[in-house]
């Protein structure tokens, strides 16, 4: 594989569930940031539905796997932020009609 893109590495980490809810962490609104050097190279940044999700280190870690998985990766760094904090607002426009029509 040759240069890898953000959107290369927003499928993988669509791939990665949060086990508490049903929804990946790209539609929940988790990641805020992906940044790709020339090396291949990935900067996430991400965040939690709250401080005190004791899933934490687990889905950082599966995010950290998927992406490393891609063929031709550089290193892999996941950024925990709390800014600006997460919001119901933040999930998928998609995902939020389809969790609407559920209720």
């Amino acid at each position: 594989m040759g240069k890898i893109t953000s959107e290369d590495v927003y499928k993988a980490l669509a791939e990665v569930y949060d086990p508490e809810i049903p929804i990946n962490i790209v539609d929940l609104g988790l990641i805020y940031n992906v940044n790709v050097d020339d090396d291949n190279n990935v900067d996430i940044d991400m965040t939690f539905t709250t401080r005190g999700c004791p899933m934490h280190v687990f889905i950082r870690e599966q995010a950290k796997e998927s992406v490393e998985k891609m063929d031709g990766i550089g290193k892999v760094n996941v950024n925990l932020v709390w800014e600006p904090k997460w919001t119901p607002e933040m999930i998928s426009k998609e995902v939020r009609e389809r969790l609407s029509r559920e209720e």
